[in-house]
């Protein structure tokens, strides 16, 4: 059979300051195109051999496509019939409809540069709020408007509402491990199996604390232990029908913060919990791209009910998505495209020397500012007599 070439199947094109841009989003290539170069890529939708490429060319233009197409099969952009599969494109094309929108936005958000120290950010933030002030954290950030009645405050008895009040986000933690019970009744009770429903025709589905689009639950969720009693230090992956914990078969990195990058002061936690989507569960149901979002809508409501239930128990939460997403992949033996990791949630004991550590490496916490409704007194309005019915 004679050497043919065809384009790799993900590739897509945009116009970036001016400039075309070409993009492999599979496997992550980048390089300024033309419109020989475009011209070359929508011909090589199918298989074709070097004399159909060349055929009706003056000698001087075959000289310049056997560059180009040299060229771009050295940047991925076209395939040759001899080339061994890329593991990546077969997984990703598994993702049928979702590509390119999600499989290119899923890609294209992988491995960023975290590098930059916390000063360095404090800086660059404070030197732009000079010329651009951040904007407002409100809609409307006025007065209300006139005839809206104020509304009667929330009801704060019962747990859950200090629960929600007291939650923080802890970047400094106190000594010692935290006990298994602990860890166990964050696992169970944010990503364990409860009760499952048998639904004819389809299956079994499972029923969480949290919702999933489709009831499709496409996270799993794996524990990186440092310190929990009882527990071996490392990777391990949660099962939550069984309700128990296998070990990955890696010890994990030396410290937390090379999982996630930039944020040392996450290496004293206890445990992080590395949440991964399965996204075929989803892709099932939901052919479209914009099931994407579910997908990360459905790892927010895990981890808030996570950082609830360390909350109550005392604990010191905290959740990320700053993740060196390669390197997490390559430790739990997962691919990157049929499940990939796409959130953080860790915890450790609370410090005792501070209520709150909202700052790195520091006693201080911000000074707090009671919102606009906090002590207004709310009166009930009665009606005239004239106007009852």
């Amino acid at each position: 059979m004679p050497l043919a070439f065809r384009r790799s199947p993900h590739v897509i094109s945009f116009w970036q300051d001016g400039r075309l841009v070409l993009v492999n989003y599979a496997t992550g290539v980048l390089a300024r195109g033309t419109a020989f170069a475009v011209e070359l890529l929508d011909d090589l939708s199918e298989w074709r051999t070097w004399a159909e490429l060349s055929a009706n060319r003056l000698p001087e233009e075959r000289k310049l496509l056997r560059r180009l197409v040299a060229l771009m099969v050295r940047r991925t952009f076209l395939t040759r019939s001899t080339d061994k599969p890329r593991t990546v494109d077969d997984e990703l094309s598994r993702w049928g409809t979702w590509n390119p929108a999600a499989g290119f936005f899923h890609r294209a958000t992988r491995d960023v540069d975290f590098s930059s120290t916390p000063s360095d950010q404090i800086a660059a933030s404070c030197a732009k709020a000079l010329v651009q002030p951040f904007p407002s954290p409100l809609k409307l950030d006025a007065p209300p408007r006139a005839g809206g009645p104020p509304l009667p405050p929330a009801r704060l008895d019962g747990d859950l509402p200090s629960i929600l009040l007291a939650r923080r986000t802890w970047r400094r933690f106190g000594k010692g491990p935290i006990a298994l019970e602990h860890l166990a009744t964050l696992l169970q009770l944010t990503w364990g199996v409860h009760n499952w429903i048998e639904v004819p025709g389809v299956g079994r589905l499972a029923l969480k604390t949290s919702p999933s689009g489709g009831s499709r639950h496409a996270i799993e969720v794996y524990v990186l232990a440092r310190q929990v009693d009882g527990l071996r230090r490392g990777l391990h992956h949660y099962n939550p029908d069984t309700h128990q914990l296998a070990p990955v078969g890696n010890s994990g990195p030396r410290r937390i913060s090379d999982y996630l990058p930039g944020q040392h002061w996450y290496d004293d936690a206890s445990a992080v919990l590395l949440m991964t989507a399965v996204f075929a569960r989803v892709q099932w149901r939901y052919p479209y791209a914009r099931a994407y979002r579910a997908v990360l809508a459905e790892s927010g409501h895990l981890c808030q009910t996570f950082c609830l239930l360390a909350t109550a128990l005392g604990l010191a939460p905290f959740c990320t998505m700053a993740l060196a997403d390669s390197r997490i992949e390559r430790d739990l033996r997962i691919d990157g495209v049929s499940e990939s990791v796409i959130y953080a949630a860790g915890v450790g004991p609370r410090p005792r020397d501070v209520d709150w550590a909202p700052w790195p490496n520091s006693d201080q916490t911000p000074a707090l500012t009671p919102p606009a409704h906090a002590g207004r007194a709310v009166r009930s309005r009665r009606r005239r007599p004239s106007q009852d019915r």
